[in-house]
């Protein structure tokens, strides 16, 4: 039976994650003590001998652990929890009743994939869901991520940017705004090499800013050139030697491509 301690710290824990806006402070000092508890009574990588009510318990506090995580904006934190809930949501599944924060950590985890580029580890992972394939669509935690994963291979960004209101959860969305600072980034990218300068009105819309405001901030972090009286932005030219084109690193990646590729099918 988990310690009386480990009761105290969970409620405690409820409570303080359930409040609006959520303690992140609290939450973070509580959930360090409750590892360590978690820890002592064995429960963090139970063997199946714990009771079934202190397992839920430990199941819990991990689940408020990714959430947490999210909110925290700390990633590395959030692949550990999920990492440490794997083991309850395979291994125990039959003998566990469902939890209604699974689907929604399994959704979040499938995004941080498509935030990490690791296409083949998305497809593998969807696979091994719990969850008949004409029953992926059904579920909206899991129907997020398979959308943007197709419209990202499609370069439809105006439906991964505008899929960000469309969350299932609010933590969704800040893994579409990582998503959509990835998407950017390419873009303005391909802007310096394609042009000298553009309308700002046309870069804003372009790069999905919703202000003027926040496009100059992003210009200025570029290294870009501003003339408001002109309406225009001028893009940083590289010298020639540096706009060579790289033949090395564009043959490692084509081939980590293909790897990639293979792994899928």
């Amino acid at each position: 039976m988990a310690s009386r301690q480990l009761q105290t710290l969970y409620r405690d824990l409820q409570r303080a994650f359930d409040a609006r806006p959520t303690d992140l402070k609290k939450c973070g000092a509580l959930l360090a003590q409750l590892k360590i508890s978690l820890i002592e009574t064995g429960l963090l990588l139970p063997n199946g001998e714990a009771s079934l009510n202190d397992m839920v318990i430990a199941r819990d506090i991990l689940e408020i652990g990714a959430f947490w995580s999210i909110r925290a904006k700390d990633v590395p934190s959030f692949d550990r929890y999920f990492s440490q809930l794997h083991t309850f949501y395979t291994d125990y599944r039959s003998s566990l009743p469902p939890s209604k924060r699974e689907f929604p950590l399994r959704g979040l985890n499938l995004i941080r994939l498509l935030i990490q580029n690791r296409i083949a580890d998305f497809h593998t992972t969807l696979e091994s869901l719990p969850l008949p394939a004409d029953e992926i669509n059904l579920n909206p935690y899991i129907r997020h991520p398979v959308n943007l994963e197709r419209w990202l291979m499609e370069g439809s960004y105006s439906k991964v940017w505008n899929a960000r209101e469309e969350a299932p959860a609010e933590e969704y969305k800040y893994f579409v705004d990582s998503l959509m600072g990835t998407i950017r980034n390419e873009i303005a990218s391909c802007e310096e090499v394609a042009y000298e300068s553009l309308p700002i009105k046309d870069v804003a819309t372009l790069l999905f800013f919703s202000s003027q405001s926040e496009l100059l901030k992003y210009a200025q972090e570029r290294g870009w050139q501003v003339d408001l009286s002109a309406g225009l932005i001028r893009f940083a030219r590289k010298n020639d030697e540096q706009m060579e084109i790289p033949k090395q690193k564009l043959i490692e990646a084509n081939l980590a491509y293909a790897r990639e590729l293979e792994q899928i099918v």
